[in-house]
């Protein structure tokens, strides 16, 4: 994707001898604060149920891999910080704090941290990092993708246990990526596939409340409609994605097995819907200003760089791609929702 450009270096470069006496403070990324970043519900689950929540995925679940780096400039996640992302939401909704697996910090290498949130930004499904430049003039070609997300955690945990909630969200990086269509369509059924396999890792391995989220229209996101197509490619990219996902989970036996998530038709009814659901501007607009935003990415944005005063609320996209923490609380209160359908809980 795109590098971090010279302002942001220079700021990380003025705050080294801060952040090293710090000792990499706040590099679990789980700092609250801000409109709208606490938990997506007040109350918790019908039966009281409590649930450690493990996370897998890219830069929509990434509670805080970056935060070392992208603090000085008071960001942390990749949505409208302070603000929180859903599945920290979801995580306090069933008692728990998710915080980063890993962060990396100025040695440009990840260091393991004591959190169960492995979803970094960049990852693919499968993809080793150092084929794309993501970021990587700051933060180097070295956020793990999902298999060794997964693997990682089995080496250090050994199985995963009916007391977690294991969420796996990836895909969009992998969709982002592929090109045009046709030439793009192996690459993304064969992420999808893989996907599938992944997660039928983790329920071998004892995962037995595993929530598989599918992509969302990334073609309605502002990167898309701003593309020569207006979307079209990456529209047909993420329901290809997602249609070969559904049926690999369906041929490999995991569709009883795990609750599965369609965030594709809830993306679009939410945008259909902008101000039914508290939004004043839809996917045509961003949050986080451009002029202001270090490389104007959300994971370097702050209330210091909204467009106003309150845009992590009232707008749904905090940059091109990510959603805002108003966006992020409400997807949360949808998958606990559908968690609860599941029977989970009651």
């Amino acid at each position: 994707m795109r590098g971090i450009n010279d302002k942001f270096r220079a700021v990380v470069f003025a705050m080294s001898t801060v952040l090293l006496s710090a000792c990499g403070g706040g590099g679990n990324g789980n700092s609250s604060g801000g409109s709208g970043s606490g938990s997506s519900t007040s109350a918790g689950p019908a039966g009281g149920v409590t649930l450690q929540v493990v996370s897998f995925g890219d830069s929509l679940s990434d509670v805080g891999t970056y935060a070392p780096l992208a603090s000085p400039v008071g960001g942390g996640r990749f949505t409208t910080n302070p603000g929180q992302v859903w599945s920290q939401d979801v995580a306090q909704y069933y008692g728990d704090t998710l915080s980063a697996a890993f962060t990396i910090g100025l040695t440009h290498k990840l260091t393991a941290q004591s959190g169960l949130g492995y979803a970094e930004g960049g990852a693919t499904v499968a993809t080793p990092a150092n084929q794309y430049d993501y970021l990587s003039d700051v933060i180097g070609n070295i956020e793990m993708p999902v298999n060794q997300q997964v693997s990682s955690y089995l080496s250090a945990h050994g199985s995963f246990n009916a007391n977690q909630l294991v969420l796996v969200w990836v895909g969009s990086n992998d969709v982002l990526r592929a090109g045009n269509l046709p030439a793009a369509a192996p690459i993304v059924q064969t992420a999808a596939n893989t996907l599938a396999q992944l997660v039928g890792q983790i329920v071998q391995n004892g995962g037995a409340h595993v929530v598989v989220i599918n992509l969302p229209n990334i073609g309605l996101a502002p990167k898309g409609l701003g593309s020569a197509d207006g979307g079209a490619n990456l529209t047909q990219l993420s329901q290809l994605f997602n249609t070969t996902l559904n049926s690999a989970l369906q041929t490999d036996g995991l569709q009883s097995k795990v609750i599965e998530i369609d965030s594709y038709t809830w993306t679009n009814q939410v945008i259909a819907n902008f101000q039914a659901n508290g939004f004043t501007v839809s996917n045509t607009g961003q949050a986080c200003d451009p002029t202001k935003t270090p490389d104007n990415t959300s994971l370097l944005c702050s209330p210091a760089t909204y467009v106003s005063a309150n845009a992590d609320q009232t707008y749904m996209f905090a940059d091109d791609l990510h959603p805002t923490t108003h966006m992020h609380s409400l997807f949360a209160r949808f998958v606990e929702q559908q968690i609860a359908r599941s029977g989970l809980g009651r």
